[in-house]
């Protein structure tokens, strides 16, 4: 069985002239990040590895989330493949995925999250929003055989705040 978990980053800055890979957090983005990260570190998740976007704003909210998880950075790696909006990238990069991990928690961006979650789970999301995670479960023991899994759960700030 294979777990994915999917963080979008937090909510990103367009004040300042710079790169799209260089946009920081906005104070939001930084605030649901930690909100989300609580609560997921208070799910107890089993994660064997973690792999997050190069782009700022998604490295920002995985370290937030990897402190709150009390989880080891040398279990973290960044990855060029993951700063894609389409999907193709990431999910050729999850089905190449060791299959000695069961549990991977990856951090990128939207559309690809998004339109992930969709095609690989069973319940439709309309939008994977800012800091939003979502699990999804196969029951495949291969990463490059999944297909169709289980939508587990999602943990959205705007769950978290009411």
């Amino acid at each position: 069985m294979k777990n994915l978990y999917l963080m979008r980053h937090g909510k990103s800055s367009w004040e300042l002239n710079v790169s799209d890979q260089d946009r920081s957090l906005l104070q939001r983005g930084i605030f649901d990040a930690h909100l989300v990260g609580d609560e997921i570190a208070r799910k107890n998740l089993k994660i064997d590895h973690v792999y997050t976007s190069p782009a700022n704003r998604a490295f920002h909210t995985c370290m937030i989330c990897l402190r709150a998880l009390k989880y080891p950075l040398e279990n973290c790696n960044i990855n060029s493949e993951l700063y894609d909006f389409s999907g193709d990238q990431v999910l050729e990069f999850i089905k190449n995925l060791d299959d000695n991990l069961d549990n991977v928690l990856l951090f990128g961006h939207n559309h690809t999250f998004t339109h992930l979650v969709n095609s690989l789970g069973d319940k439709h999301i309309i939008n994977v929003p800012t800091s939003g995670f979502v699990h999804l479960q196969f029951n495949e023991n291969t990463w490059a055989t999944i297909s169709k899994g289980s939508t587990i759960q999602t943990i959205f700030p705007k769950q978290l705040k009411a």
